[in-house]
C-alpha cells in the first residue's frame, strides 16, 4: 500500500504527491510509478506533453534524429535528453547526459540536467552532488537552487529546502516555475492551503504553463472543491484525461475519508 504523509490532520498519499510534484503534470492515472521528479528548466522550445502522447513521441523522434546526426551539439544533447525525460524514458535520458557530462565537464547546464535526471531515477544523493557541483557560489543560478531544494525536500530536509527556495526567489522573484516548486514543497508536507495560495500566484503569471495550472487543480481538489478543480483541469488538458484525473482524485479522497472514519471508530471503541 502506498505510504501517506500526514500533517495537521490532513492526509496526502505520498505516491500522488511525488508523481505530481515539482513541475510534474497532473497525470494521476500513472501515479503507481515510484519515480521522483524534480523541477526542470529544459529548453523553452519544448512545451509540456504528456508521456506517451503523440507530441511527446514526435519530440523524441525529432531531437533523436538531430542528436544522431550531431551527438556533440549542446542543443541537441539538452533537447534530446529533455524529450526523452518528458516521454518517461528516463534511463535513456540519463545515458545521453552521462556521456555529455564526461565530454563537457565545464558545461553547467549539461551537469544540471544530468543531476535532475539522476533525481528522477531516485539517485538523490548522487543528484545532489552533481547539482551542487554545477552551481557557482559567486553567481548562483536560481534554477539550480530550485533543483537542489526539490531534492532536499524529497530527502526530508524541509527547512533546508525552504531556505534554498527563499534564496532562489531573491534572484528570480515571482518566477512561476519556482513558485510551483515551492508550492509542491508545501504539498509534500500536507500544507495544502498554503500550496494553493502559492500556485494561484504562479498561475496568474503570463509565463505559467499547463503543469502549474494542473498542480493548482490538484491542490484545490485535495481540499474537496471538486467543481472548481474540474474547471481548472478541463481548461488545460484533454477532457477524457481530465475526467480520469478527477475520478481518481475523488476515489483517493473517498478512501482517505474512509480511513479517517475507521480510525475515529477505533478510538471511540478504546475510549480515546
Amino acid at each position: 500500500m502506498p505510504s501517506t504523509r500526514r500533517h495537521r490532520g490532513r492526509s496526502v498519499p505520498s505516491h500522488i504527491v511525488l508523481a505530481l510534484s515539482l513541475a510534474a503534470a497532473l497525470a494521476v492515472t500513472g501515479c503507481a510509478s515510484s519515480k521522483r521528479s524534480v523541477g526542470t528548466h529544459a529548453s523553452a522550445t519544448q512545451g509540456y506533453a504528456a508521456p506517451g502522447s503523440d507530441a511527446a513521441r514526435q519530440a523524441v523522434g525529432y531531437w533523436g534524429k538531430a542528436y544522431e546526426k550531431s551527438p556533440d551539439n549542446r542543443e541537441n544533447i539538452l533537447n534530446y535528453a529533455a524529450a526523452l525525460r518528458r516521454n518517461g524514458q528516463v534511463p535513456q535520458a540519463e545515458a545521453v547526459l552521462r556521456k555529455a557530462v564526461i565530454n563537457k565537464q565545464s558545461d553547467r547546464d549539461v551537469a544540471a540536467a544530468y543531476g535532475k535526471v539522476l533525481a528522477m531515477s531516485g539517485k538523490l544523493p548522487e543528484a545532489l552532488q552533481v547539482i551542487k557541483g554545477a552551481q557557482t557560489p559567486t553567481r548562483p543560478d536560481w534554477r539550480l537552487l530550485s533543483a537542489e531544494a526539490a531534492i532536499e525536500d524529497q530527502i526530508g530536509n524541509t527547512n533546508k529546502a525552504r531556505s534554498l527556495y527563499g534564496q532562489a526567489l531573491k534572484i528570480a522573484p515571482d518566477e512561476p516555475s519556482l513558485l510551483n516548486n515551492l508550492a509542491m514543497s508545501y504539498l509534500l508536507a500536507g500544507e495544502v492551503k498554503q500550496a494553493e495560495e502559492i500556485l494561484q500566484k504562479a498561475a496568474a503569471s503570463p509565463k505559467a504553463d499547463s503543469r502549474i495550472r494542473q498542480n493548482l487543480a490538484l491542490s484545490i481538489g485535495l481540499q474537496g472543491r471538486f467543481q472548481e478543480a474540474e474547471s481548472v483541469a478541463r481548461s488545460e488538458i484533454d477532457p477524457a484525461q481530465a475526467n480520469q484525473n478527477i475520478a481518481y482524485l475523488k476515489s483517493m479522497l473517498a478512501q482517505r475519508n474512509s480511513w479517517a472514519e475507521i480510525s475515529d471508530a477505533e478510538k471511540k471503541k478504546r475510549g480515546g
